[in-house]
Parts: C-alpha cells; structure tokens; sequence
C-alpha cells in the first residue's frame, strides 16, 4: 500500500510553468506504475500523464503532450510532473495515482489503486 500527497499547484498566468509532485508519504512508489490526472470543475476527470515504474514508458494525451513532461525519481519516493506553457484550460485540480500493473501507463482511471488528495492549479489569462 503507498499514500501519495500532491504538491506544487498554485496560480500562474498563461504561458507559464509550473512542476507539481507526488510523493509517498507512506510506502514506496518504486513498484507502482503512477498516472496524473485532473478534473475541472463540471467536467469529468481527464487523463493527463503516466510512467511505468522504471521510466521506460511514458503517455500523454494530445491536449498535453509536448507541453508537460512525466518524470520520476525512485531513490526520492517522487514523481514530477512539469507543466510548461499553460493555458487557462489546464485549470484544474490534479491528481495523481499509483497502479499495482508497474509496467503499465494507463489513461483509464479504474486501473489505478491509491489516490491523492490533489493540488489545485489555475491559470489566469
């Protein structure tokens, strides 16, 4: 079992950056496959990343990719997600999730265990 906290959220203005992380708190994500996610309000939560346990595989979708970058760093029980040139509709709260199938980088949210409390990221205009 791991225990996950979210940090790194704030308010940025559009077209900046921010690097939220996932740390375990209880546990170790060495053997987890970790996914992030988000949901604004009155949507559903959407996909937004994920790293299979040894950093070999990555997913994003397409309304993400090129602009946020997965990471992690096992020795540090962390995982980074760096957020750059953000827009108004990456507003959200984020989520990450750790998943038992270590080598997987699912987008589906059933596949994933254990679940942070989030961190809230709003971009201004």
């Amino acid at each position: 079992q791991v225990q996950l906290v979210e940090s790194g959220g704030g308010l940025v203005q559009a077209g900046g950056s921010l690097r939220l992380s996932c740390a375990a708190s209880r546990g170790t994500i060495s053997w987890y496959a970790i996914g992030w996610f988000r949901r604004a309000p009155g949507k559903e939560r959407e996909f937004v990343a994920a790293i299979n346990w040894n950093a070999g595989r990555s997913n994003y979708p397409d309304s993400v990719k090129g602009r946020f970058t997965i990471s992690r760093d096992n020795a540090k029980n962390t995982v980074y997600l760096q957020m750059n040139n953000l827009k108004p509709e990456d507003t959200a709260v984020y989520y990450c999730a750790a998943s038992s199938a270590y080598g997987s980088v699912s987008n589906e949210s059933p596949n994933y265990d254990y679940w942070g409390q989030g961190t809230q990221v709003t971009v201004s205009s």
